[in-house]
C-alpha cells in the first residue's frame, strides 16, 4: 500500500515537471561569440539580440537586419546589411515604432536618404489629430482621440545624389503633415485696375532721359555722360 502511494506521488510529480517544462519552454540559437540569438520567451514574445533573414521575393533584393526586441518590439538601434554583408540602413525604434534619424545607403556606402519619424508615446494615451474640410486641405477642427502604437513622419526627409552627396530634395514634416517651404514667396497677382508703382528717378536718369529723347534704339548701359 505504502508503495502504492510512493509510486502514485511519483508520477505526480513527473507529470507537474513536464507540464512545467512545456510551460516555460524556450527557443533560442547562439552566436559564433556564444550569443543567445533569437530567443523567446514562455509567452513567446521575442526578446534580446535578434537576426532576421528576408529573402530575395519578386525582384526585391534580399537583406538581413539585426537588432534587440522587447517584448516583441524592435528597441533602439536596428542595421540592415545586403545579402553580401554590406550595411545600407540604421534604423532606430521606440516600442517597435520607428523613432528619430533613419538613414539608408548604397551598396558602395553611399548615404541617399535620410528619414525623421515621430514614434508612439506611452506616456500620452490621448493624440490630437486635425480635421479638414470637405474638398480642401484646409483645417477646420482638432480632434482627441485615443493614441495607438504607430510611427508617422516627423522633421526633415532629404535624399542625396550618389557618389557626390549632393543633396537633390528635402521635405519637412509634422507629425505626418508635410510642410510647405517657410522660405517660399508666393506672387501676389496685380489687379489690373491696380496702377504699377513708378521708381523715382534719380538726376543721372533724367539727364539720360533728355540727351536721348527721340533717339531710336538706344542702349542704356549704365554709363550717364553720353
Amino acid at each position: 500500500m505504502q508503495n502504492l502511494k510512493v509510486h502514485k506521488l511519483l508520477l505526480t510529480s513527473i507529470t507537474m515537471l513536464l507540464f512545467l517544462m512545456n510551460g516555460f519552454a524556450q527557443t533560442f540559437k547562439l552566436a559564433e561569440n556564444g550569443d543567445t540569438l533569437n530567443y523567446t520567451d514562455a509567452k513567446k514574445l521575442k526578446q534580446g539580440k535578434w537576426v532576421i533573414r528576408v529573402e530575395p521575393l519578386r525582384g526585391n533584393e534580399g537583406y538581413e537586419e539585426e537588432g534587440v526586441f522587447k517584448n516583441d518590439k524592435k528597441e533602439g538601434v536596428w542595421r540592415m546589411y545586403s545579402l553580401n554583408g554590406d550595411i545600407i540602413g540604421v534604423e532606430n525604434y521606440k516600442l517597435g515604432g520607428k523613432e528619430g534619424l533613419q538613414q539608408y545607403y548604397t551598396y558602395l556606402g553611399d548615404l541617399v536618404k535620410e528619414e525623421n519619424w515621430k514614434a508612439y508615446n506611452p506616456d500620452a494615451p490621448y493624440d490630437t489629430i486635425p480635421v479638414y474640410g470637405s474638398g480642401n486641405n484646409e483645417i477646420i477642427d482638432f480632434k482627441i482621440v485615443k493614441a495607438v502604437p504607430y510611427s508617422v513622419k516627423h522633421g526633415e526627409w532629404r535624399w542625396y545624389e550618389p557618389g557626390s552627396g549632393r543633396l537633390v530634395k528635402s521635405e519637412k514634416y509634422d507629425r505626418g503633415l508635410l510642410e510647405k517651404d517657410k522660405n517660399e514667396v508666393v506672387a501676389k497677382p496685380v489687379a489690373a485696375t491696380e496702377k504699377k508703382k513708378e521708381i523715382p528717378k534719380t538726376a543721372e536718369m533724367v539727364e539720360w532721359e533728355k540727351k536721348n529723347k527721340g533717339k531710336k534704339k538706344v542702349l542704356r548701359d549704365g554709363r550717364t555722360g553720353m
